[in-house]
């Protein structure tokens, strides 16, 4: 009960002041090609000189002047289809009875957290790791981590004469992932404790519930519900988006999780993510339809360990039957120099099997630069435009977007803050403010 309360009172202090630390971690199985592992204890990929001690003193002028552009390139990611399942390759070895670097000392919760090196801002990371991870020597499971996930907005709406204040819960969840014993295989279970309008709260109550098998080399093959690919941005892990809300394409084509079988692949030239579904969402039916989702990823300077850029040209479908037929096609590209990164992405429908269906053609685009100041503070802006209907004239909707990050403690301590300029031809324009806290346990 006393361990209860002390993690409790380390969740309410970070709510309040947003001003704590990280963690480490050691890969489970060998990195994969496009997912950099850092072991935290020789601050690899981020030298000791680079930003840490830039940023314990000086002015933000100094620290952007001293923080090294090579020290951005080793946390580049352009595309995201195996981004999310890096929380298994990221599972501590964790055994009390042995000396591996992320043994608990004896000290407080909050000390323990404090020291923490957290930096990497391209997948997930989680301020309890090394509480909330365990491993058992008996039975068939290797080890598991429990994890746990909270976004806030507080939103400032400008709208004519009017304004409004908003408080929106985006993201409130937690879940377990695990390995078995020599099988080569992992698994993951995540709940949501958001309400959702439109469906009751166990039909959004489970997300991810899927077992995962990499016995082929580059290969995982999942089976279960797990997160639809459609479109970069719409496929994105929620916990590393650059914005406090996705696109409008990713808004209404994807974001969503599906049943079925998803075979995902990864080379230095290509990746690619293929699945057959269930074209159901949120446990409405067990079956309501076929469904195949697939997106491609080339990757032309994959061989040239980053010199010139990361570069990455991508291609996707998302079809189906629900009530209706359903078609959404997508094409993406992203490319990343050091500091500076930018990528674009249109996709077209005739018809739409999102967070709910819609038989419109509907189309839209985006496209997004950023620019990493410092280590823990980046700079962005997108333009992004939608059209709700093709066979309707005047009703494009337009969002105009700048905003900051600021990585207390990479992705696991993240404050947000957008500025976003709405203008729609059929409705008002509007302005919004929005100030946001993101926390991984």
């Amino acid at each position: 009960m006393n361990k209860i309360l002390r993690i409790a009172f380390i969740i309410v202090f970070l709510t309040s002041f947003n001003t704590l630390s990280a963690y480490g971690k050691t890969s489970k199985k060998a990195p994969k090609q496009d997912v950099i592992i850092l072991d935290v204890t020789k601050n690899e990929g981020f030298p000791e000189n680079s930003d840490d001690k830039n940023n314990s003193g000086g002015s933000l002028l100094d620290k952007i002047k001293k923080y090294d552009a090579k020290d951005a390139e080793k946390d580049t990611v352009n595309d995201n289809v195996d981004v999310e399942f890096s929380i298994f390759d990221n599972l501590i070895d964790k055994d009390k009875d042995s000396d591996h670097p992320f043994k608990i000392e004896e000290e407080s919760l909050f000390g323990r957290i404090y020291k923490k090196k957290l930096e990497r801002t391209s997948i997930p990371s989680y301020l309890l790791q090394d509480e909330l991870t365990f491993k058992y020597k008996k039975g068939p499971i290797d080890k598991v981590q429990f994890y746990g996930a909270y976004q806030g907005n507080f939103n400032g709406l400008f709208a004519g004469s009017d304004y409004d204040t908003t408080y929106d819960l985006n993201i409130f969840e937690a879940g377990v992932v695990g390995s078995l014993k020599e099988m080569d295989t992992d698994f993951k279970l995540q709940f949501n404790f958001k309400p959702t309008d439109g469906q009751n709260f166990f039909q959004g109550f489970i997300t991810d519930a899927y077992i995962m098998n990499e016995s082929i080399p580059h290969h995982k093959i999942i089976v279960g519900s797990s997160r639809n690919q459609v479109g970069v941005d719409g496929g994105a892990s929620s916990y590393t988006l650059p914005f406090a809300a996705r696109s409008q394409i990713a808004r209404n084509f994807g974001n969503t999780r599906a049943l079925g079988v998803r075979v995902v692949g990864n080379y230095s030239l290509a990746d690619y993510s293929l699945a057959l579904n269930s074209s159901d969402r949120y446990f409405h039916e067990f079956f309501a339809g076929p469904e195949f989702t697939g997106w491609l990823n080339f990757k032309p300077l994959g061989k040239t360990d980053g010199r010139y850029g990361h570069l990455v040209l991508g291609t996707g479908l998302n079809a189906g039957h629900r009530d209706e037929n359903y078609t959404v096609g997508g094409a993406y590209i992203g490319y990343s120099y050091k500091k500076f990164a930018a990528n674009a992405e249109y996709s077209i429908a005739d018809g739409y099997n999102g967070r709910s269906f819609s038989s419109n053609k509907a189309s839209g685009f985006f496209f997004f630069f950023s620019y990493r100041l410092t280590k823990k503070l980046h700079v962005l802006a997108r333009y992004d435009q939608f059209d709700p209907n093709r066979d309707i004239s005047g009703d494009l909707r337009r969002e105009y977007t700048a905003g900051l990050n600021y990585f207390i403690k990479g992705q696991a301590l993240r404050l947000i803050l957008n500025y976003v300029f709405c203008d729609n031809e059929n409705t008002e324009d509007s302005h919004r403010v929005i100030l946001g806290t993101q926390i991984l346990l």
